[in-house]
């Protein structure tokens, strides 16, 4: 077994590429805050992932070619945008689609993404980065994943204002120092989990 670790970070914003996005640019500085580890991330917006809750809902779906990338992955970065206090339509698809995951065992019984850490990222210019982890923590431990102490950083403009993370001429100091804890408590955690990983299913 390999000692590197790999991540990918999964971005849900709702704009195709090149167009730039802040909630690209906070999982980047998440994916750069973990040395050593190997990364790549996924703008989901960009593949065509198929509505439902079966691990390949056929017809062209890319979202197989997705999955592998995350079951291979040491620790998930997910990374939304807030949009009306909540998080992404795109987000909440790829939501349902890790729903199959409750389905799926390792050569031990565990589920499929036992021993894979995940940290969220929320960005937006309103209110809801609370709100949204909550939803995140619960989605992604129910289907396996394990969360990290303060597993989230986040970054929230003024209300009622149009500046966004991509626009800022700096990284403000509290989200620098929350990604830097988040990032540095999920390699921590990957290691361990690695390491010793839990215990087979007794089911």
């Amino acid at each position: 077994m390999s000692d590197v670790l790999r991540a990918v970070a999964l971005v849900w914003t709702l704009s195709p590429s090149p167009t730039e996005s802040s909630s690209e640019k906070l999982a980047r500085q998440v994916l750069d805050a973990m040395p050593g580890v190997e990364s790549t991330l996924v703008r989901v917006v960009d593949h065509d992932v198929r509505p439902g809750v079966q691990l390949d809902m056929g017809d062209g779906d890319e979202w197989p070619q997705i999955r592998r990338q995350v079951a291979e992955a040491d620790i998930l970065v997910v990374a939304t945008p807030t949009w009306l206090g909540q998080h992404s339509s795109v987000c909440q698809r790829v939501l349902e689609r890790l729903d199959a995951e409750l389905s799926e065992t390792d050569d031990h019984g565990r589920p499929s993404m036992f021993g894979t850490v995940a940290v969220g990222v929320v960005v937006g210019n309103e209110d809801g980065a609370h709100h949204i982890t909550g939803v995140l923590y619960q989605a992604l431990s129910d289907v396996g994943f394990t969360i990290p102490a303060q597993g989230v950083t986040y970054w929230n403009g003024e209300a009622m204002q149009g500046t966004d993370y991509r626009d800022l001429g700096g990284t403000p100091e509290k989200t620098a120092g929350t990604t830097a804890v988040a990032a540095a408590n999920a390699v921590h955690l990957a290691r361990l989990l690695k390491a010793d990983p839990y215990p087979p299913s007794s089911t």
